[in-house]
């Protein structure tokens, strides 16, 4: 084991232990508020500083702003200064810095056809899903009572996250509705696959299985680097967590970083035992505790810990205070959700008013998103701004899908869902009924619809304005695609923009000066993009844009900057909250059905109880300063006002729980905070 040239440059011992540790396995147990993204960040840094090549390094996360942060950081901790790139100029090495389905991306793009994919396949969002989907539900015969679209995509990226392949699905179905997407999961991935596309599920499944099948591609792939590190390791699900085995397994210097105790999404994969078992997977890992908290005061911290020791399963670490006790946290009682909202925006609208905290400094976390209603009209009535996550995203409006459709189409003629959203928008003669003619006789000799338009005998029978359509069509595919090639991503998209006559529709669509003029601007931000996107990078094609906007478009990183940029109080689910820390908290609906959500105390599963354990810890450790636990002593159900639990969680934070079961005995509400 090597020591690297870097001093400590402010890090505590444990930190700069992780940072001079440069090779063999090394499980960095990072609680919360320890500087996790320095370490990461040095140690990436004293590697290169130490010899190794920086394009032999590859660092994966799970959002693309953690890895623009990590990108950052570790330049100006190299004293790389960032600058645009003169033409033809190419870019100095550096390590891969990326997501795990933004890495999956790039070995698809080299390795796709090994699949039976084309090199240019198509990312699918959740529209274009559900649109396949559909008439995958058709076909069935399946009514939308027996399955929604919605659900049976929901249920297939279940089996995904899990590796479950189609012909899997009938076996692992406990239910009828399971059985019902057992019976379309067959369907709807021929049907990915027919269109040249993926899901985002996709990325990594076909990934795993690239590996699996094709041991000389994965060698290659392995071979490209020398150092791999995983940030948030505890968030793998089972494709990630093999598919880092597969690139770590023979250089054996594989740094993994997270902490087992906010690990909160096993609804979407993630299995936290992963973390746990690092030991038993790489048996001569080395394992750095991080437990200095720079966070929170040592009051906040005192119940944490309290709190989470109560989950057997996890790594041994406490969180240690670098600042004073501070003010105790406090539980709040109240008789019923409407004085609890009442009096907690009370306490907000004083903190503002009178001890002049802004409003971006105080968050409202709960575990429902049925909870926030009545802080919402409570807010509103008080005249506190508020921001709230899961507003619509940027890429969700009507004028953005079209316009992304289009360069989804002209990227890959043969993607159906992208094709027949734009055929005739804006109008071009192509009428519903011509479209279901060109779909039957695609179905009839088993091709993509746009190569059955591209068959002059089959448009020479359509209408006329059909046929003016089309050939309008070809035309606009022609000339996009000649400029992106030959001049630029942005001349291109001026290009679509005039080709379509996109102006045209938004006016004819919207009366108002205003709602025109927001429209066009959302057009504006796509060009924006493009031409960031096309900035900094020796080779800017549409393929790498349309998959990076798939990617970023499955995150909340970007909502959150916008948000923060915003002086107003948060509104979020504690889901939400990983990874944001606030001088105030309140942490309402501390109740037995809200948290522990109702669907862990039924289950009666110990792993569950322990998860939403995990979830309230996370949500303990957001605060900074003050932090308020609160609840309810009645909630209305079905219209009525019922008597309420204390969350279990509350006697475990407050010491007078020596068991998990212990607060099952004690209906009454008397937690002595």
């Amino acid at each position: 084991m090597s020591d690297g040239a870097a001093g400590n440059h402010g890090l505590n011992e444990a930190q700069a232990e992780a940072v001079r540790t440069l090779s063999g396995p090394l499980l960095v147990l990072a609680g919360a508020g320890t500087g996790k993204t320095r370490v990461v960040t040095f140690r990436i840094a004293n590697l290169i500083r130490s010899g190794i090549a920086p394009d032999r390094i590859l660092a994966v996360t799970f959002t693309n702003k953690a890895a623009g942060e990590m990108k950052e950081r570790i330049g100006e901790l190299l004293g790389h200064k960032k600058r645009r790139l003169r033409k033809g100029e190419k870019p100095p090495p550096a390590p891969t810095v990326s997501t795990f389905h933004a890495h999956c991306v790039r070995v698809l793009r080299r390795h796709a056809k090994a699949l039976g994919y084309p090199e240019k396949f198509s990312i699918y969002d959740r529209s274009d899903q559900e649109s396949l989907a559909r008439g995958i539900l058709r076909e069935l015969r399946l009514s939308n009572t027996a399955l929604k679209p919605g659900d049976m995509l929901s249920i297939i990226s279940n089996w995904k996250n899990a590796s479950i392949h189609p012909d899997r699905a009938a076996m692992v179905a406990g239910n009828d509705k399971e059985h019902f997407a057992a019976a379309g999961y067959r369907r709807y991935q021929a049907g990915l696959q027919a269109r040249g596309a993926m899901d985002f599920d996709d990325l990594l499944l076909q990934t795993e299985v690239l590996f699996d099948q094709h041991p000389d591609i994965r060698d290659i792939e392995a071979a490209r680097f020398d150092h791999v590190l995983v940030d948030e390791y505890q968030d793998t699900n089972g494709s990630q967590y093999r598919i880092t085995k597969h690139l770590a397994g023979r250089h054996r210097n594989l740094c993994v970083v997270g902490d087992d105790d906010q690990s909160i999404y096993a609804w979407r994969g993630a299995d936290v035992t992963h973390i746990l078992s690092f030991g038993k997977d790489w048996p001569d890992a080395k394992i750095v505790c991080l437990e200095s908290n720079y966070r929170s005061t040592g009051a906040i911290l005192e119940m944490a810990n309290r709190l989470i020791q109560f989950n057997s399963e996890r790594h041994d670490k406490i969180l240690r205070a670098s600042r004073p006790d501070g003010i105790r946290p406090r539980i709040a009682q109240f008789k019923d959700e409407q004085e609890e909202a009442k009096t907690v925006v009370a306490e907000i609208s004083h903190l503002i008013h009178n001890e002049h905290i802004q409003p971006r400094d105080i968050a409202i976390l709960f575990r429902t998103n049925e909870q926030p209603r009545l802080f919402e009209t409570e807010l509103r009535k008080a005249d506190v701004p508020y921001v709230m996550l899961g507003s619509q995203s940027f890429f969700d409006r009507r004028e953005v899908r079209d316009i992304v459709a289009y360069l989804k189409w002209i990227d890959q003629p043969n993607d159906e869902v992208s094709l027949l959203r734009v055929i005739n928008t804006p109008a071009r003669g192509i009428s519903t009924k011509t479209i279901k003619t060109l779909m039957e006789n695609a179905v009839k000799v088993g091709k993509p619809i746009w190569q059955v338009m591209m068959d002059q005998e089959v448009v020479d029978m359509l209408q006329p304005a059909a046929q003016r359509g089309i050939a309008d069509l070809r035309s606009i595919l022609e000339d996009v695609q000649q400029r992106a090639t030959n001049e630029s991503l942005t001349a291109a998209m001026d290009t679509l923009i005039s080709r379509t006559g996109y102006a045209g529709e938004i006016t004819r669509l919207y009366d108002d000066p205003l709602e025109r003029e927001s429209r066009m601007a959302s057009i504006g931000e796509v060009s924006n993009a493009i031409g960031a996107f096309e900035d900094g990078r020796e080779k800017a094609d549409l393929t790498g844009f349309l998959a990076d906007i798939a990617l970023s478009g499955k995150e909340m990183g970007n909502e959150k900057d916008k948000l923060a940029a915003q002086n107003a109080v948060w509104l979020l689910t504690m889901h939400a909250a990983k990874g944001l820390e606030f001088p105030v908290v309140y942490m309402v609906g501390m109740e037995e059905g809200l948290l522990p959500h109702s669907r862990s105390v039924k289950s009666g599963r110990e792993e569950d109880i322990a998860e939403e354990r995990r979830l309230c810890y996370v949500g303990v450790t957001r605060a900074q300063e003050k932090l308020t636990l609160s609840m309810a002593l009645t909630r209305r159900k079905w219209g009525k006002a019922r008597p309420t639990i204390p969350s279990q969680f509350l006697y475990e934070i407050t010491g007078q729980a020596q068991n998990p079961n212990q607060f099952r005995k004690r209906r009454s509400a008397t937690i002595n905070s």
